[in-house]
């Protein structure tokens, strides 16, 4: 049995970590555009690739 420490090492936690964080920007993005905000202003200001968010 892992422990949580050894859990929070492996490539499947940190690959849901990494999915999650991404959720959270996307939805940031969503919100962002609604408030006026250029794709542009966005992706700087999040520090993404356009294609991420595009």
């Amino acid at each position: 049995m892992f422990s949580l420490n050894e859990l929070k090492q492996t490539r499947v936690d940190q690959e849901v970590r990494e999915e999650g964080e991404q959720k959270a920007k996307l939805e940031v993005v969503l919100k962002l555009l609604a408030l006026g905000l250029t794709l542009e202003e966005i992706v700087q200001a999040l520090d993404l690739d356009v294609a991420q968010v595009h």
